[in-house]
């Protein structure tokens, strides 16, 4: 971290905080290919997380996490972080949250979860005609990588048009899929018609897998790192599958309160080609043979 980021911080949290800063200690928690993180100490007794990455590489990626965050706080559903601070300076950006210490992921920890991601889910937008729009104001990130939320009122254009043809251009040229994918890709138009059902658009967290749902303290869910947008809510509850999946708990509650579609598993197979395809294009070729396998079911 530079000099000048830490004075900036100094002076953002004291105004923040309205408090003299005394002692500001920030200790390296590591980081992957896109942030650096920290712990932020503050006068030996607050703390904060912090994330800084590069402004030329990621445009407004911290900007528009903080917008995510900001949408889902105001729904009133699932916790998310406090946004403290949400800067640049020179060619760093940076996020400033309130750090949440963990605690213990219980059975009552998984049924509120459940409940309240279909709470989130029953969110929808429309316009002033009262008709269900697809996509968000503002395109955002997945990831690393440009996410593309062009208003639409149908689920499957969006789907097909803006979630998987970017990436399956991107994985094209970057010779991770072949001619022969790429036109399997382009017979599921027709089939999608017949796995989607009709439901309104939902609010989502738009990038659901374990790392980013939090247990605070008092076993209650936080989100994090959201890539919002307001569409078929399988997408969420597909991308829960993945990496392992949630509690068995956790999905009955959903279905309690929201009951899945009549052909969720299909849905859901369908929806996680969008990560997967995500996840091709950030990490390789390991991830083909899943979307492979999804392919030869739809063909």
């Amino acid at each position: 971290m530079t000099a000048s980021i830490r004075n900036y911080l100094n002076q953002s949290i004291a105004e923040t905080l309205s408090v003299q800063i005394s002692s500001l200690e920030v200790r390296s928690i590591g980081g992957g290919c896109i942030n650096e993180t920290y712990k932020v100490r503050v006068n030996g007794g607050i703390n904060f997380f912090l994330k800084i990455n590069s402004v030329s590489k990621f445009p407004s990626l911290f900007g528009k996490e903080k917008h995510g965050l900001d949408l889902l706080r105001s729904h009133k559903t699932i916790s998310v972080p406090s946004v403290v601070e949400c800067g640049q300076l020179e060619d760093h950006q940076f996020l400033l949250l309130e750090w949440i210490e963990s605690g213990v992921k219980t059975e009552g920890f998984w049924k509120l979860f459940g409940e309240q991601l279909a709470m989130l889910h029953r969110q929808t937008w429309s316009n002033k005609d009262g008709q269900t729009l697809v996509g968000l104001d503002r395109d955002n990130y997945i990831g690393s990588l440009p996410q593309f939320n062009n208003l639409q009122q149908n689920w499957i254009d969006f789907f097909y048009r803006h979630r998987l043809q970017p990436q399956i251009r991107m994985a094209k040229d970057q010779h991770l899929l072949q001619p022969k994918h790429v036109n399997v890709f382009e017979k599921l138009p027709s089939r999608l018609q017949e796995i989607f059902d009709s439901e309104q658009s939902a609010l989502l967290h738009g990038d659901l897998w374990s790392d980013n749902i939090m247990c605070n303290q008092n076993s209650q869910p936080m989100l994090i790192d959201p890539a919002v947008y307001f569409g078929h809510r399988s997408m969420d509850l597909a991308m829960t599958t993945l990496f392992g999946g949630f509690d068995k708990i956790f999905y009955e509650s959903y279905d309690y309160h929201f009951n899945f579609p009549e052909n969720y598993r299909e849905q859901w197979e369908i929806c996680n080609l969008y990560p997967l395809l995500v996840h091709l294009n950030l990490l390789g070729l390991s991830y083909r043979g899943q979307i492979e396998n999804t392919l030869k079911n739809f063909r």
